[in-house]
């Protein structure tokens, strides 16, 4: 299994714990997480690499390989991704250097 595959495997895993536990509010809250990043007058892709900079700017590694594989699958180039983490670098500050790191690592791993 590579480093995508185990990835979404423990997510849905940990999403089923969670999902079969949430209250209605919670469950709701994923449904519009869901919705709102489905194609629309801004395309799927593009939607993908916004949460790739709020993801990376509030410092979250489990959603910046999130949105790298979702940007990934819309059919983003990995320029496009590079470019995508300078523009979360910009606004984020050094402190998110570390998760840039984690991110080109990834994306590394993706390549190969």
């Amino acid at each position: 299994m590579n480093k995508a595959e185990e990835f979404f495997a423990r997510r849905a895993h940990q999403n089923d714990i969670l999902l079969d536990r949430a209250d209605l509010s919670v469950k709701r809250f994923f449904a519009l997480d869901n919705t709102v990043y489905k194609e629309g007058e801004i395309p799927a892709k593009y939607k993908e690499l916004l949460g790739l900079v709020a993801s990376t700017v509030l410092r979250c590694d489990d959603c910046i390989t999130y949105h790298i594989l979702q940007a990934k699958k819309e059919g983003a180039s990995y320029a496009e991704i590079e470019e995508t983490l300078a523009i979360a670098l910009s606004v984020g500050g050094s402190i998110t250097i570390p998760h840039l790191r984690t991110a080109f690592d990834f994306l590394e791993t993706l390549r190969n």
